[in-house]
């Protein structure tokens, strides 16, 4: 498991934990995914991107807030992998986060499951 955290006295710490499976890898962001936090979680996707590890889950039950940003890197993510021939699946957002997918109809493009052991109970289904 990787780990990398981010903080400061002025902003709240951010983290991202990376969890490579036999098959795939579990991403675990933690705190305010923002345009000052995202490069950690771009990282973290780039690393298993490179290592071809797909199907990613993005476990975003720590995530508090996404803007943007956030989202936009989620998106990129998600066709760069799809071009891979690998999928991005969404577990366990909270409420606030979830608002923002439904908002930008960015639910409709992503496996969205509500706990992160349903979605790697539908990644192990095929």
């Amino acid at each position: 498991m990787d780990r990398v955290t981010s903080g400061s006295a002025h902003r709240p710490q951010f983290g991202v934990e990376v969890h490579r499976r036999e098959v795939g890898a579990v991403i675990t962001p933690r705190g305010e995914l923002d345009h000052h936090s995202v490069d950690l979680l771009k990282e973290a996707i780039d690393s298993c991107i490179s290592e071809g590890r797909y199907p990613i889950v993005i476990d975003c039950a720590g995530l508090g807030f996404c803007d943007s940003t956030g989202l936009n890197t989620l998106l990129a993510a998600r066709m760069e992998i799809e071009e891979a021939g690998g999928r991005v699946h969404l577990a366990a957002m909270a409420p606030a986060v979830s608002r923002v997918f439904e908002i930008t109809g960015a639910d409709a493009v992503f496996p969205m499951h509500d706990t992160l052991e349903a979605a790697l109970t539908a990644i192990e289904a095929g």
